[in-house]
């Protein structure tokens, strides 16, 4: 059976240490003490109904739930090195929010925390809005459904990642990527996917300036591109477009089917470019 801790304040340094087989319930971490790491090596436990206000306060959590909880700005980095854990409808602010954590669920949440998710592994979001710059960096092993995301530079370095239903506002996404899956979503921003390999986008559309360039074995299925000029560039790639691309420039290999491009640039290449583009059964050299 659990034990409770219930309508309590906590300010002093690893306040409630090691804690197993427990419910904190509607407490307070803050108070003059700003003491660090209140809920460090917990085993086991659930925090339901509270609130954070300082530094450092889940780390090293194994078999935990974060529900129904808010952290403010001075909770900074507060979950690193968890493993087996939920955070179920929270509102977090805290920079650095999971860092090195493993199989944990993230659903229903409002997070701002630039440099979240760093070097995880076996994470879930679902149903939450996210605002993070560097959002899942050199992470893996990533399933996200119904994300609307906002910030620069996410994605980046990450593998094994599949998205689906969501909406990405966000510039230099996928640098680096290996064998990602996006699906029924938007994709927003500039210079999109660069130096990627094994990227796939199904029924996406992709809207911003000079995307998916320097791409391995790039896929795009029944997608739509909006405002997409210098596409492809020394790319590898299979693209079925709906409507419209502005331009596409030296595509290194591949087909690019689109219902019309409005210039099709073949110049000043540095590597031999053999990629085609088809404007719906006419051929036309790259």
């Amino acid at each position: 059976m659990k034990k409770s801790i219930i309508n309590q304040t906590f300010d002093e340094e690893r306040s409630l240490y090691n804690i197993k087989n427990t419910e904190v319930l509607n407490c307070k971490f803050e108070g003059p003490a700003d003491g660090e790491s209140v809920l460090k090596e917990g085993r086991n436990y659930t925090v339901k109904d509270c609130s954070f206000s300082l530094r450092y306060p889940m780390w090293h959590a194994n078999k935990f739930v974060l529900q129904t909880s808010s952290m403010d700005e001075k909770t900074r980095a507060p979950l690193w090195y968890c493993k087996d854990g939920s955070i179920l409808n929270c509102n977090i602010n805290g920079i650095k929010c999971l860092r090195e954590c493993s199989d944990v669920k993230v659903d229903g949440c409002n997070i701002v925390s630039p440099e979240f998710g760093w070097r995880c592994k076996k994470l879930q979001i679902s149903n939450s809005t996210i605002d993070s710059m560097y959002f899942l960096f050199e992470s893996k092993d990533v399933e996200i459904e119904n994300l609307t995301m906002t910030g620069k530079y996410s994605f980046q370095y990450m593998k094994n990642l599949h998205i689906k239903d969501s909406n990405l506002d966000t510039k230099d996404a996928f640098w680096h990527s290996k064998n990602i899956v996006v699906e029924n979503s938007i994709v927003k921003g500039e210079y999109l996917g660069w130096f990627s390999e094994n990227l796939t986008f199904i029924n996406c559309k992709i809207i911003g300036t000079q995307p998916l360039c320097y791409c391995k074995n790039l896929k795009l299925i029944n997608c739509e591109m909006e405002a997409t000029d210098l596409c492809f560039e020394y790319s590898d790639v299979e693209a079925d477009i709906k409507g419209h691309i502005d331009s596409v420039k030296n595509p290194k290999s591949g087909t690019i089917v689109a219902d019309s491009v409005g210039e099709i640039i073949s110049e000043d290449a540095i590597m031999k470019c053999t990629g085609q583009v088809l404007i719906r059964e006419q051929k036309l050299s790259a």
